[in-house]
């Protein structure tokens, strides 16, 4: 039996075409497309998440988080109420029927092999604050901009405990901070 001559690369088939696209796996990946920011010149202060309450009359949760060392300052900001829920879920660890969002984020990210290196508040404009939320997988680093609450609520479902880490500016009553970068 005598094997056919492979035809000209012109005529390959769409399997061989569609297997020329596919990426090796053993190649180095490029560098992630990411947000970075200068943390070296921001005073960033550690914190924990000390309560989600909603004190009626008020309409809106509040998370309130405290500075780990002294003098103990807090941060106080309103989430929506389906935020506080999933929030205070897994600030207590309360298992749901089914998984809910965040924890099907961290799930996913738990399965890629990705971790949740730390969460970062680093600005305020008006009453509005964002937060960063900083990965490390296989690739390399990310930087993804994010609301403080989702932020959060993932690194409270990690298996492992995630830094927390206020600008210190932010812990000051009152002004905008503008993030590092903007």
């Amino acid at each position: 039996m005598t094997v056919p001559e492979p035809e000209p690369s012109s005529a390959r088939s769409l399997s061989d075409a569609a297997l020329a696209t596919v990426p090796d796996p053993a190649a180095e990946a490029p560098p992630p497309v990411t947000r970075q920011t200068v943390t070296d010149a921001v005073d960033f202060r550690m914190a924990l998440v000390a309560s989600v309450t909603l004190d009626l009359p008020s309409q809106h949760p509040t998370v309130v988080l405290r500075e780990i060392d002294t003098p103990r300052r807090q941060l106080t900001f309103a989430i929506g109420l389906p935020d506080a829920v999933a929030l205070s879920h897994a600030q207590r660890r309360i298992a749901t029927p089914r998984p809910l969002t965040h924890e099907l984020m961290s799930d996913v990210l738990q399965r890629f092999d990705i971790d949740v290196v730390a969460v970062r508040l680093v600005g305020r404009s008006g009453g509005i604050y964002f937060a960063e939320l900083d990965l490390r997988g296989r690739t390399g680093r990310a930087v993804l901009s994010c609301r403080p609450s989702d932020a959060l609520t993932v690194a409270l479902h990690q298996p492992v405990q995630v830094p927390i880490l206020i600008d210190a500016r932010l812990l000051e009553p009152e002004g905008d901070v503008a993030p590092p970068g903007a």
